[in-house]
């Protein structure tokens, strides 16, 4: 298990080289999960699906919340999902920033979190920068819609299909597009 002080230097927003001996201990856990996540995809039933998945996170997953194959994610330590949650198929979830979905979240076949990122500066490319997504109560994302590192999905908020969320969404919005922009209130 990792411990808390390496996850929040992971999710800090400050560069993470791949060299840096701590690295050691995410790639133990990164190879653990690519292990098991062969055997989270071959699942037969929601049920069987729900306790690998708990077993990769770490966290019991709640009875309420169906999750379809395949999902796909490099870590799965830095995953917090909630009660009475939908994750529909080709899910892709990269978590070494963290990733946490509250309660009565839907998400669409085909939707990208992606918590972490890399550099600019092409001496610095093969560092990590870790920022959270928080995906609030209530949030429907949309199919293949990609939520970027740092982003906050807001309460009731919706995204549309397809759309790449690049700033936070507040509370009881719709956005759309790419990047994406409020469309409309609720």
């Amino acid at each position: 298990m990792m411990n808390r002080a390496l996850f929040e230097r992971m999710s800090s927003g400050i560069p993470f080289r791949l060299d840096d001996p701590a690295f050691q201990q995410i790639n133990e856990l990164k190879d653990r999960t690519l292990s098991l996540i062969a055997q989270l995809n071959t699942s037969t039933d929601v049920n069987q699906f729900r306790e690998r998945l708990s077993d990769i996170i770490g966290t019991k997953i709640d009875e309420s919340t169906i999750i379809f194959a395949p999902l796909h994610t490099n870590f799965g330590r830095h995953i917090s999902i909630g009660k009475n949650i939908f994750i529909n198929h080709a899910c892709s979830f990269l978590d070494l920033g963290g990733i946490t979905i509250e309660d009565n979240v839907l998400i669409g076949p085909k939707v990208n979190l992606v918590s972490e990122n890399h550099p600019i500066d092409p001496t610095q490319r093969k560092s990590l920068i870790g920022k959270p997504i928080l995906i609030k109560k209530n949030a429907w994302i949309g199919a293949a819609a990609t939520i970027l590192p740092g982003i906050t999905v807001g309460e009731n908020s919706i995204v549309a299909a397809g759309s790449i969320v690049t700033k936070d969404v507040p509370d009881n919005t719709v956005v759309a597009g790419n990047p994406a922009k409020q469309i409309k209130s609720l």
